[in-house]
């Protein structure tokens, strides 16, 4: 089951390899790793898309392509899995991940409002940074071990079960 939802999200790396656009990294897409929709490529590209959705910083897609390609993990995955991290979901992960890191560091939380906006970056961020970019990495990091150790578990469990279907029809 995981290998054929994963399978909507390849892409043909033979098209993108006529963008101009993608030319001067055209060396770098070439491993199969990148593209290819299995287990150990899938689940920690997976993993490094829910953990690059955590960081409190934009360019999320960018920053999963770029990563992905370093570590040879499926880029697609990466890149779509970052889509956690959107306008409705920003707010609170990025409370937790404030409340996390005052809890770690023993800090009195102060009160927390979120905005889009650079104002709020230039005037609130200055004074809640240390706690603000610990918890979002903690929390990052747990929410990708949690992704990682659930996707393998889901796609162990598919293999598994596709198996004993596959033994069970070919013992009648």
């Amino acid at each position: 089951m995981p290998r054929r939802f994963f399978r909507q999200f390849r892409l043909n790396h033979e098209q993108l390899k006529n963008r101009w656009w993608i030319a001067p990294i055209d060396h770098l897409l070439h491993n199969p790793n990148l593209w290819g929709v299995r287990r150990r490529t899938v689940v920690p590209g997976f993993a490094l898309g829910l953990f690059v959705a955590y960081l409190p910083f934009p360019g999320h897609i960018l920053t999963a392509i770029v990563l992905a390609t370093l570590l040879r993990v499926n880029v697609p995955v990466a890149a779509i899995s970052t889509f956690v991290s959107n306008p409705v979901t920003m707010g609170p992960m990025y409370y937790f991940g404030y409340e996390a890191g005052a809890w770690m560091l023993n800090v009195p939380p102060r009160p927390f409002e979120f905005e889009m906006s650079f104002a709020w970056l230039t005037e609130r961020l200055a004074t809640i940074w240390q706690p603000f970019l610990l918890g979002c990495l903690l929390l990052g990091t747990a929410i990708a071990t949690i992704g990682y150790v659930g996707l393998d578990l889901l796609w162990r469990a598919s293999i598994s079960d596709y198996l004993a279907r596959r033994r069970a029809r070919r013992k009648d």
